[in-house]
């Protein structure tokens, strides 16, 4: 089969293919780096012999998450070496979309399951993968396969869930208004804007854990201040700012909406983390 028709029926199978790997990650560069992988799998390999190509793609996207998130488990947070790039481009809306419809609260409690678990669980109890397919990706029999996703199910059931994170239209009012009330130093909107008990976290160096919405508003205007251009932008599924993309001074704000207000902020200097500008 020619590459272009090969790519044209990976591209039908990518939007399953990236939310089977976002419920197993939790993250959208991640699950884009696994449907990559599945991608440069079936371009060497080619499709002669596979009856199911569906079938086959969620397997092997099973298998590149497992290992992901077992990596992660050994030795903490190491992303996928660079692979090919696959047919198409991340699409940010859809990225937005992806992260809303699972929401933060499930997602919290998935990080608690083994790897073998959320992996049973994700394929079984949300995309009606059959126990038997299931069984070699985790390397058990069907029925030791079914009790590890009974196992999670309990758990899921059984976990405190905090409530959700408010959409990505509110999100987007919310930080929207902290960056507008930033840009104009405008202390008494940044005060209201911020929940009385917020927390400000950064990884610069000698900038310290700022508490309550009068430090952390006088904080956020100074930031302003020395940073340059800034811009709003989707981080793993949540509106995010941006500040002097591009410049020694780059980085990124990750906020936690709670409401209408902002109950914790994280400032990431230089990161690594994939940024995706706003629909």
């Amino acid at each position: 089969m020619g590459d272009e028709l090969l790519a044209e029926r990976f591209e039908a199978h990518r939007g399953h293919l990236r939310a089977v790997a976002y419920r197993m990650l939790g993250s959208t560069a991640e699950a884009e780096d696994a449907v990559q992988e599945a991608w440069l799998r079936l371009s060497r390999a080619g499709d002669a012999g596979v009856g199911n190509l569906g079938g086959w793609l969620t397997t092997v996207v099973g298998r590149v998450c497992l290992d992901m998130l077992r990596s992660r488990r050994r030795r903490g947070e190491e992303p996928l070496s660079e692979v090919e790039q696959a047919p198409g481009a991340p699409d940010p809306e859809q990225d937005a979309l992806l992260a809303d419809s699972v929401g933060l609260a499930l997602l919290v409690v998935l990080e608690t399951l083994e790897p073998a678990e959320r992996l049973a669980f994700v394929l079984h109890d949300m995309f009606a993968v059959p126990f038997d397919e299931i069984a070699p990706i985790v390397d058990r029999t069907p029925a030791a396969a079914r009790q590890l996703a009974s196992r999670a199910r309990r758990r899921v059931q059984g976990a405190p869930l905090s409530p959700p994170e408010p959409d990505l239209t509110l999100q987007r009012q919310v930080v929207g208004a902290f960056l507008a009330a930033a840009r104009l130093g405008d202390f008494e909107a940044l005060v209201a804007v911020l929940d009385p008990d917020v927390v400000s976290r950064s990884d610069i160096p000698g900038v310290p854990v700022r508490h309550g919405a009068h430090e952390v508003a006088r904080g956020a205007r100074l930031s302003a201040t020395l940073t340059g251009e800034s811009a709003l932008a989707l981080v793993d599924g949540r509106v995010a700012i941006v500040y002097g993309r591009g410049t020694p001074d780059y980085r990124v704000l990750t906020f936690k909406v709670a409401g209408t207000r902002i109950r914790e902020i994280d400032v990431h200097l230089s990161p690594t983390m994939e940024v995706h500008p706003l629909p």
